[in-house]
């Protein structure tokens, strides 16, 4: 499996790495996690837990831009070492992001969105070049 793959496998568990945060804000801000009406609960969530819930949902609209760039660069079979590097860059920034989302670090978490958006985009423009 090529690195590139390896960070898309990343990019589908990373959504959950922000769970564990806002379970713990709706333990502490409500005093038990409701597990039958969770999402009404979220709603009702504020500052860090509100904002790693963000996080969380933010990470699965993020992978529905990335998956399809790496899958068209390897389909393409584009240059495997630049669309690993591509992908490494966007799963760090990611990470960036959602840790700086939680932390309510704003301008730091929208220039990480923006540069893990740049590199979805090369994967794209890697295929474009493949032969």
């Amino acid at each position: 499996m090529t690195i590139a793959l390896w960070c898309l496998l990343v990019a589908v568990i990373l959504p959950y790495v922000w769970l564990p945060v806002a379970f713990g804000e709706r333990q502490k801000q409500f005093g038990s996690v409701d597990n039958k009406q969770p999402r009404g609960q979220v709603a009702k969530l504020e500052g860090k837990g509100a904002r790693a819930y963000a996080a969380h949902q933010n990470a699965f609209e993020a992978l529905a831009i990335f998956a399809p760039a790496v899958l068209t660069a390897y389909a393409a079979k584009a240059d495997a070492t630049l669309s690993g590097a591509l992908a490494a860059v966007w799963v760090v920034c990611r990470v960036l992001h959602g840790a700086f989302y939680v932390a309510d670090i704003d301008k730091a978490r929208s220039g990480v969105f923006f540069l893990a958006f740049l590199s979805a985009l090369g994967q794209f423009a890697l295929a474009a070049m493949a032969h």
